[in-house]
């Protein structure tokens, strides 16, 4: 166990209770994957139970809210995309806390790039193809949040192409994809785990996002490289993990270590080859220093977009 300061100023064992992450998700996508990954990796390596609780729903709003009023004293985190605490504080009006001042990153786990796929039923084999195709036809677009990174797709591509995609929110990835397959939903954007299990059941790749190919769709081109305009289709976005703001730094710098250690696990490998995502996660000052660098960046985007979800 290691020595470290409380809020008092005073020293305390710590941990000394179970650890709770908070996935605003349900069970069967890439977060909820990387928290139950990264809650063994606590267990193992500090010696306390640690465990996932989903809290699904609001766009992230119900989990993020629950991690952001709970106490800073490194018991309560919080695992959730990087749209939901980077781009709500723009998307909505009111949020019952402060992006800003509420929450803090411990470390962002790399999503790789994010397929897009099409249903079987559509005829478009690249997005441009679906864009023209979405010119004369009611199609939509799945998300597994508002706000989402497919959300700001389809309404960046309406105001880009004079499309009129709808975005159909779901709670999670599994269901939008099956909707997709199915053909109720014509286009969905999320992982490559998540879409594999659909692949060539109801649904095929026509694009990646981000600014390289996914590791298991070579041939599949990124729209960037299809010349799909806007700085969103280059960007790659990532789970946070954070903690409530005032957490004791060097709790979070064990929090953090438990990171960059459990990434070099065979666990932590085969949960990326399983996903195709290429990258690790970085240590706190790393973090920290990208969270400056990106957060900004994304920011910018969906003030531009001019999307409000309330």
């Amino acid at each position: 166990m290691a020595l470290l300061p409380d809020a008092g100023a005073q020293t305390s064992k710590w941990p000394v209770k179970p650890i709770r992450i908070v996935v605003t998700f349900p069970p069967g996508g890439l977060t909820d994957a990387y928290a139950r990954m990264y809650a063994e990796q606590l267990t193992a390596s500090l010696g306390v139970p640690a465990f996932v609780e989903n809290k699904p729903g609001g766009g992230a709003i119900i989990g993020i809210d629950a991690v952001a009023k709970s106490p800073p004293d490194g018991y309560t985190l919080l695992m959730t995309t990087s749209g939901t605490v980077w781009q709500n504080r723009v998307l909505y009006t009111k949020l019952p806390y402060n992006l800003d001042k509420d929450l803090t990153p411990i470390a962002v786990f790399p999503s790789g790039p994010l397929v897009v796929g099409v249903s079987e039923k559509v005829p478009a084999r690249n997005m441009r193809e679906f864009i023209e195709f979405a010119k004369s036809n009611t199609t939509s677009m799945g998300t597994y949040a508002p706000g989402s990174y497919p959300h700001m797709v389809a309404d960046q591509t309406n105001r880009n192409e004079g499309t009129k995609i709808l975005s159909v929110h779901y709670r999670g990835e599994s269901p939008m994809w099956v909707d997709v397959a199915s053909g109720q939903v014509q286009i969905a954007i999320g992982s490559y785990q998540a879409f594999n299990t659909v692949a060539g059941r109801g649904v095929r790749p026509i694009g990646v996002t981000g600014p390289y190919r996914s590791p298991k769709l070579l041939d599949v081109p990124t729209l960037v490289e299809q010349g799909i305009p806007g700085t969103l289709v280059g960007l790659e976005g990532g789970l946070p993990l954070m903690a409530p703001a005032g957490t004791p730094e060097a709790v979070l710098k064990l929090l953090s270590n438990v990171v960059v250690e459990g990434a070099n696990t065979e666990r932590a490998a085969k949960l990326r080859e399983t996903f195709a995502i290429p990258n690790k996660p970085k240590n706190l000052a790393e973090t920290r220093r990208e969270w400056a660098r990106d957060v900004p960046v994304w920011i910018k985007v969906a003030v531009d977009l001019g999307v409000k979800l309330d």
